[in-house]
């Protein structure tokens, strides 16, 4: 029994015409699309309602798990810290935290929580504005994610330094 392909590039490809170009030389959005007459590239364009619905959802995610990761990390962060001083340095849990209090205010964690939202409306502005110029081939998918990668780190640490001069002027 013959397993059906998902996709015939061989078909694919006798089928192109100068009226149905690749993705990769149109640009943009496509759809590709399989008859039995055939296989070929139609322009496909999703309607802006659906495009912004489906971004709101991806931001609106994004604002709820950041901050949400950030205080787990925290938690992680603190639960590991105790747990190697007292493994290693022979430091009382109960010691441990007292001194962290002693060392470091509520407001330091309060600033990164704060931050955590702006964050991730960074991370995702940058993903989805490298997406959108994607083009028809895993060589452009495989670019644009690094660039969003290297793009979002490097606006992450800006935003992070311009987080700390403000909430230094104010005296957090």
């Amino acid at each position: 029994m013959a397993i059906p392909l998902l996709h015939a590039p061989e078909r694919a490809r006798s089928s192109q015409s100068p009226e149905h170009p690749p993705l990769s030389e149109r640009g943009g959005i496509g759809v590709q699309t399989s008859t039995r007459s055939g296989s070929g590239w139609r322009r496909g364009r999703p309607k802006t309602g659906a495009l912004l619905l489906a971004l709101g959802a991806a931001f609106f995610t994004l604002l709820i798990a950041v901050p949400i990761l950030t205080f787990l990390g925290s938690m992680s962060a603190i639960y590991g810290g105790a747990l190697v001083a007292w493994g290693y340095g022979g430091i009382n849990p109960d010691v441990f935290l007292s001194r962290l209090k002693e060392a470091i205010s509520l407001d330091t964690f309060e600033v990164g929580m704060i931050k955590a939202p702006f964050m991730a409306l960074v991370i995702g502005i940058v993903a989805c504005v490298e997406g959108f110029k994607v083009e028809g081939s895993a060589e452009s998918l495989g670019l644009h994610t690094t660039a969003s990668v290297v793009k979002a780190i490097f606006l992450v640490i800006v935003f992070d330094g311009l987080f700390a001069m403000f909430f230094a002027s104010i005296g957090k």
